[in-house]
């Protein structure tokens, strides 16, 4: 199998969405020693955003491309053909103001390519998505400060961060998608402890 893992942390060393993937990292590969891994920055390097240039050659047939278009696409094409290539994609984010860091956005716009990554069924703006990422499986590890952000819990109107990821994957055609939060960060103390220890034990489990 191939992983991908993106991390989106602003932070580095203090980050514990990082933490929450080194993990993953340590308990697959004991388990799996032949699988490999590739690791993509959405965080601590700058993914940049798209332009005018990017969206006239997005979706433009590749055939009527121009030089610039080609130009402007040279790094969504990159990240669309790692998303292609890996079998397992590993996601881990903090919650930013009840969302997701502007790195991950910049990389999900970079990949949400029409005849790439989706398209509409009919062929026309129809509202009807299909994903072309297939077979694919995600894992979101999530980092939050507060708690309560699951469907029907206090915080979960507030919840943009993996709702929209599970939607934007699920767009381009994932489906298999599992998802953990270390949630109390900003409380500290014995909360925060039982809520490290509750979700590394559940990473280290995952076979």
């Amino acid at each position: 199998m191939k992983i991908l893992i993106i991390n989106a942390s602003v932070r580095n060393t203090r980050s514990y969405s990082r933490r929450l993937t080194d993990l993953f990292v340590e308990n697959w590969k004991a388990k799996h020693p032949l699988d490999v891994f590739t690791y993509r920055e959405t965080g601590i390097s700058t993914i940049p955003n798209i332009n005018e240039s990017w969206i006239a050659g997005a979706f433009k047939k590749p055939s009527d491309r121009t030089e610039e278009n080609q130009k402007e696409l040279e790094l969504s094409d990159q990240l669309i053909k790692e998303l292609k290539e890996n079998d397992i994609y590993v996601i881990g984010t903090p919650m930013y103001n009840w969302s997701i860091p502007s790195g991950l956005k910049a990389y999900i716009d970079q990949v949400m390519r029409i005849n790439e990554t989706w398209k509409f069924r009919s062929g026309f703006p129809d509202g009807d998505y299909v994903g072309l990422l297939e077979n694919k499986k995600a894992f979101i590890l999530s980092s939050r400060g507060d708690t309560g952000y699951g469907e029907n819990e206090k915080n979960g109107h507030m919840n943009f961060q993996t709702t929209y990821l599970q939607h934007i994957l699920g767009i381009m055609g994932v489906k298999d998608i599992t998802t953990f939060s270390l949630d109390n960060e900003e409380f500290g103390g014995e909360i925060f402890e039982e809520s490290k220890k509750t979700i590394f034990n559940t990473i280290a489990s995952i076979e």
